[in-house]
Parts: C-alpha cells; structure tokens; sequence
C-alpha cells in the first residue's frame, strides 16, 4: 500500500490508536467528524441486518469506508485528538 492510498477508517484508528483499547472510541469519533462534515469520507454504510462488530454513528461501515490520508492529516492538523 503506497503512502497516497486511501485508508479505511479502521485503518486511519488503528494508525492514531496508542492502544488496541483505544481503536472503537477513535472509529467512533472518525465517525462523528465524518457525519458533521469535519472529515471527508468515501462512506458505505451498513443496512442494521448486516452490522458486525461494535456500531458506529450513522452505521457507517469502518472496513469499507474509506478516508484520503490527505484528508486525514488535514482534520488531525484543525482538530488534533485529545
């Protein structure tokens, strides 16, 4: 995967993750700035009969999801986790 490839948004959490315990409440908060429109995302969504894992905000699906790293870096530079 070359540096320019887009992320999944489980991907993008597991890159800013300091702990596995961390990864579900970075997908959630990825989730959030995706659905107020902070962070531009390529967003599938789950149908609520085909959810796996832990839900996130507007059933977006964190494996098919995807985010530009440009993008990524751009909303971690205006709005760096806490």
């Amino acid at each position: 995967m070359s540096a320019q490839s887009p992320l999944s948004l489980h991907e993008a959490a597991l890159s800013m993750a300091s702990s596995p315990d961390a990864v579900h409440a970075i997908e959630v908060t990825l989730a959030h700035a995706i659905e107020h429109g902070d962070l531009h995302a390529n967003v599938k969504r789950w149908a609520t009969e085909q959810w796996e894992g832990q839900q996130l905000p507007g059933n977006i699906n964190r494996r098919e999801t995807f985010i530009a790293r440009s993008e990524l870096d751009a909303w971690l530079q205006r709005c760096p986790p806490a």
